[in-house]
């Protein structure tokens, strides 16, 4: 090996350290836009704060949503507040589009058949019925069809929790655009992980 090969190895030799700390910075670089793409578009990460979703969740629950899923009945959502500026809300989809909800003597109706709700800790009410007798009628919520239907692109939205939430009885339907995600996966507490 002449001299000016060993200077040639020994440039390479001293480059390396600097390019394997610029390939690991650019390596980094990629997989954070990647997860802020995949934050922004596909996965909202959540925490539950209040009693609203007792007993399904608790309050300090750490939630994974998917975003533009289709929405259906049951599906457990995160929500722009619409009475809060900044804030979510994490309820349940009771009513679609189109459709007819009410309660008569702690049992749900929608469209006037029997909504089965294993989901709902009827241990946790405060009083002789856990969910007050209502229909999309008697709330006189804005947007109402005049035959007392959920509107075209809305939800009718409600807390597990039923004393306790404040959900569409109160605040209204809640518009398409506004769900940010369905949940689909609790992953804190440890001991609580479970895919919905």
């Amino acid at each position: 090996m002449n001299s000016q090969d060993t200077k040639k190895q020994r440039k390479q030799d001293d480059a390396s350290p600097a390019r394997l700390f610029l390939e690991f910075i650019v390596l980094a670089l990629i997989f954070f836009g990647i997860g802020q793409a995949l934050k922004t578009w596909v996965f909202a990460n959540e925490q539950v704060e209040g009693p609203s979703m007792q007993s399904t969740f608790q309050s300090g629950d750490r939630i994974i949503a998917f975003r533009h899923a289709k929405v259906e009945r049951g599906d457990v959502v995160i929500l722009k507040a619409p009475d809060e500026p900044d804030t979510y809300y994490i309820k349940r989809v009771i009513g679609l589009p189109g459709e007819t909800v009410a309660s008569r003597n702690d049992v749900m109706y929608i469209n006037g058949k029997k909504l089965k709700e294993p989901y709902l800790d009827r241990k946790l009410s405060t009083g002789p019925l856990y969910t007050t007798n209502f229909s999309l009628k008697t709330l006189n919520l804005p947007k109402t069809t005049k035959d007392g239907r959920v509107p075209k692109n809305n939800y009718f939205v409600m807390g597990d929790h039923r004393d306790v939430s404040k959900d569409s009885r109160m605040i209204g339907f809640i518009p398409k655009s506004s769900i940010i995600g369905i949940v689909k996966w609790r992953y804190w507490p440890l001991n609580e992980m479970k895919t919905y």
